[in-house]
Parts: structure tokens; sequence; C-alpha cells
């Protein structure tokens, strides 16, 4: 058995992905397998998967729902006892898996999260912010807390609370964790492992009104304070929002 399974959902991504798979492929290991769930890509995505001949241990390409669904494949196809999920646009930084290798062999064995921070840099390469925090119940009410590409989870964690729920197209991940919500036992490095690229809807109203819908579900969390804290997370965002417009990031 693997030790760490690497996810890689793609979808018409041959403008970034060579640049992502050469920050994975060196670091594989006899204890690391990459995999890559294509939804039937119109471009040269699956000839670039293909150049890398079985350096990629498992090579999907079907229609799919998303990337909820295609990582839910990926999970499906997976042989390691951890497993990561990386955007197709994203970099892992080069000692992301000896860092995670080594963690692995000192976390306890109901640890079912290990993260780290991740960069973000804007389309044409300039570096925005530095995010992820240890999750925490308190951090986690107010949004994603931990930087999700580039974490480690443990398969198990998916055998007790399910797959991702392919009904939500940007927080899927947060409904996952949110499922196992104060009783996830989770570790956090506090360093940089992966470089991502913004763009992307995960950082939008959108998202906002999806971590709703989350907080809504949750036994935890009555209506009052789900209401509560969607009209915060709202205002937080669009000051944010506005001092970037104008030149200056917030980090908190």
């Amino acid at each position: 058995m693997k030790l760490i399974s690497i996810i890689i959902a793609t979808y018409n991504a041959s403008k970034t992905l060579k640049r992502c798979l050469d920050s994975i492929v060196p670091q594989l290991t006899d204890e690391a397998e990459l995999i890559v769930v294509d939804g039937a890509s119109t471009d040269d995505t699956n000839k670039i998967i293909d150049s890398y001949g079985n350096k990629i241990s498992v090579h999907l390409s079907e229609p799919d729902k998303g990337i909820y669904d295609a990582w839910n494949k990926g999970i499906k196809a997976a042989n390691g006892e951890w497993v990561m999920f990386v955007g197709a646009d994203d970099s892992l930084h080069a000692d992301a898996i000896s860092v995670y290798l080594k963690k692995i062999q000192e976390v306890p064995n109901d640890c079912l999260l290990i993260s780290c921070k991740r960069n973000m840099y804007s389309s044409d390469g300039k570096l925005i912010r530095t995010v992820g925090r240890a999750w925490t119940w308190p951090t986690c009410l107010k949004g994603m807390p931990i930087s999700h590409p580039g974490a480690l989870h443990r398969k198990t964690l998916f055998n007790e609370v399910g797959l991702f729920n392919i009904k939500y197209r940007i927080s899927g991940d947060y409904d996952l964790l949110m499922r196992k919500a104060k009783s996830l036992n989770a570790e956090f490095i506090n360093i940089v492992n992966i470089d991502v690229y913004e763009g992307g809807i995960s950082d939008s109203y959108e998202a906002i009104r999806e971590y709703h819908k989350v907080l809504e579900s949750s036994p935890l969390v009555n209506s009052f304070k789900s209401n509560l804290l969607y009209v915060t997370m709202l205002t937080k965002y669009t000051v944010k929002k506005y001092f970037r417009k104008i030149g200056i990031n917030l980090h908190s």
C-alpha cells in the first residue's frame, strides 16, 4: 500500500498542467502515487498526461459532473493511506512530499488531516498573500481556515463521512470537513508547500453563499448563528475586495 495518493482533476488544462506535473513527478517515490482524473478534455491535456508514461499511476478520462465528482473517482482509485488534492494550475514546492512523509510518521493514529499554508499568486505571477491556518472549531465557523490544496486527508476519513457532495461547485471540501466538525483531529505544519494561482471562484460571493449552505446543513450550527456568520463573511469579503481594488491586501 502506498502512503500518499496525489489526485489532480483536469479539464482543458493544457496551459498549466505541465507546470503542475513537473512540480510533482520528480518528488514521487515508492511511497507516493499520482492519479489524474480528466473530464474528457478537448485540448492537449490528455496528450500531456500520456507523455509522463508510468510516472502517472492512474489516468482516467471521461465526462464528469465537476471537480468533486472527479476527486471522488480519484479517491476510489487511490491506493494510498493518505490522499492529497492538487489543482491543475497549482505547483507543489520541491520538498512538499518529503515533509509530509516525515510528518505522517509523527501524527497520532486518529489524525485525519494534515495541512500547511499556500502562496496565492495573481494570473501575472505576482504574490498576493499567504493563507492557511490550523483547523479549529471556532475558525472553521468563519469559513475554510485550512489551505485545502496540497493538504493530506487520511483515506479512512472518507469511509467515516462519505465522499465529496457533488452538489457543491466550490465548497465541497469545507462541507466534507464540517461533517467531522469538532471531532476532526487535524495537524498543521507552519510552512508553505504549494503555490496556487488566483482567478478561480473559490474567492467570490458564490463561495460565501455555499459556505452558508454548509453551515445551515450542520446540526451543530443553529439558524441564527449560521445567518450571523454569513453576514459577517459577506461584510469581510466586501471590505477585502474594496481594499484589494485600491492595491491593499488584507490577510485576515
